[in-house]
């Protein structure tokens, strides 16, 4: 796997000489870093600090802070939707929704501050697409063919569009809105009361 700078693909073979055990600290670091001053406001002296590494090191092994911190966010997924099939459209979205949630609150937190960092930052931007929102995408789209394959989602439903949108919003609108985070209960019921009637919608 590829990391991705605003420019061209780095290699992690060539940069990576920490222990896995050390590796993971500091990108732990950064992802607490992330959520607690945002993007633009992290730096390497405060990775350095938090992590009582030298500077010069970090830059030896990740060559920019969106280098460093793409790293993070690749390495700091613990949930995979891999492998989801129940053999209905409700249950694999339900069992997505469940996967999802577990981590709802800090995702949505970090992903709001890296999207407000990335209007202003391409390389950020599509280095957030890539890393937390096409695997996922990818995932959602298998289970959607799947639907049409089972005859439960009519071919071409104009609502599978804005699926991805719709989740999205609702996660990060949700403490907006309410002041309290997307849980799994509530993208449940989401799910059921709009998501799954829209996709069923013309069968």
């Amino acid at each position: 796997m590829t990391e991705h700078t605003a420019g061209a693909p780095v290699r992690p073979g060539a940069r990576s000489r920490l222990s896995p055990e050390r590796e993971q600290e500091l990108y732990e670091a950064v992802l607490e870093l992330l959520r607690e001053r945002g993007y633009d406001a992290l730096t390497m002296d405060a990775v350095a600090a938090r992590t009582r590494s030298s500077k010069a090191t970090l830059y030896r092994q990740w060559k920019t802070k969106l280098q460093l911190v793409i790293s993070a966010l690749l390495h700091g997924k613990r949930v995979s939707l891999e492998g989801i099939d129940t053999g209905s459209l409700a249950g694999d979205l339900h069992e997505m929704i469940r996967r999802v949630s577990a981590e709802a609150r800090e995702n949505a937190e970090l992903l709001q501050g890296l999207l407000h960092a990335g209007q202003r930052d391409p390389g950020l931007l599509r280095a957030v697409r890539e890393t937390l929102l096409e695997p996922e995408t990818g995932m959602l789209h298998r289970v959607l063919r799947r639907a049409v394959e089972r005859g439960e989602l009519a071919p071409g439903n104009p609502a599978t569009e804005f699926l991805t949108h719709a989740f999205i919003g609702a996660m990060l609108t949700r403490p907006l809105v309410e002041g309290t985070h997307a849980d799994a209960e509530f993208l449940a019921r989401f799910a059921d009361a709009l998501i799954l009637p829209a996709l069923r919608a013309g069968r």
